[in-house]
């Protein structure tokens, strides 16, 4: 039997594990499955809520910790696990944005956490993140939000964006920051402060004891920087942004929409596919 050292993959899930159309091709999943198979440490690190993720841990058969959030949620999905963690932001900023979303531009505010959900309005723009009608015990208010989020997502106008983050970071910028996101849409994210993906990757290596250089994370958009700059190995996909290709240490040979992720496994560690 081969021995291998304990590596970690890290995979980030839209623009790299996922296809263009937001799914996981059959070539992609056998090999991670594989991989998770043989030995390897695989584990998704992901902007996404673990409401839109578990599907896809699912679908891959993974048992290891997922995080969630940008690094700012760990958890065994499906159970309770006495090493999860989450980095939680005051509900008052929230209360805030709401009383100030017209002279800001908001058009959308919704907060989430592991097991929270709340929105000002449903949002069929047809990405996906979010539903198009809410229920009754969806609905976001002072009231209803009883909690504190993880994550708060708004829309804002485009041309009222940079006022919206100035705001925050004026207000607040002491406990939170606003991360764009990547792509076409309007939408801004604020959570914790100094709370990165990088954040989750050194949390999984601790986990695991795997050291720094036996990290490989693969990323596509700017929220992918710090863990990929924190692995030994950040693997930047073919369909990345100029800003990860420059500053990773390899580049697949192939996009997202082409099995970029399966086709660098197999070529670069010992995967049996099909065994």
């Amino acid at each position: 039997m081969i021995t291998i050292t304990k590596k970690l993959i890290a995979l980030d899930l839209d623009g790299t594990t996922l296809n263009d159309d937001s799914q996981i091709s059959p070539q992609t999943a056998e090999t991670i499955r594989a991989a998770a198979r043989q030995g390897y440490i695989v584990s998704i690190v992901t902007g996404r809520p673990n409401r839109l993720s578990e599907n896809f841990y699912d679908d891959l058969k993974l048992e290891t910790p997922m995080i969630n959030f940008n690094g700012n949620l760990g958890i065994l999905p499906h159970q309770e696990w006495n090493r999860e963690y989450q980095y939680t932001i005051d509900k008052e900023i929230v209360t805030e944005l709401l009383e100030k979303s017209k002279p800001l531009g908001l058009s959308l505010i919704a907060v989430e956490g592991r097991d929270l959900f709340l929105a000002n309005r449903g949002l069929n723009t047809g990405f996906g993140f979010f539903p198009s009608t809410l229920k009754t015990n969806q609905v976001l208010s002072r009231k209803s939000l009883k909690t504190n989020p993880i994550s708060i997502t708004v829309q804002v106008e485009p041309e009222l964006k940079q006022g919206l983050i100035d705001f925050v970071e004026q207000q607040f910028g002491d406990q939170v920051e606003v991360s764009p996101w990547g792509g076409p849409h309007p939408i801004v994210e604020i959570a914790t402060k100094g709370v990165h993906k990088s954040t989750g990757l050194k949390f999984l290596a601790d986990y695991y004891g795997v050291l720094q250089k036996d990290i490989i994370a693969f990323g596509d958009e700017g929220n992918d920087l710090t863990m990929m700059e924190y692995a030994g190995t950040g693997v930047a996909m073919k369909n990345a942004i100029d800003k990860i290709k420059n500053s990773a240490d390899e580049v697949t040979d192939f996009s997202n929409d082409d099995d970029g992720v399966a086709r660098y496994l197999q070529d670069h560690l010992d995967i049996a596919v099909g065994q």
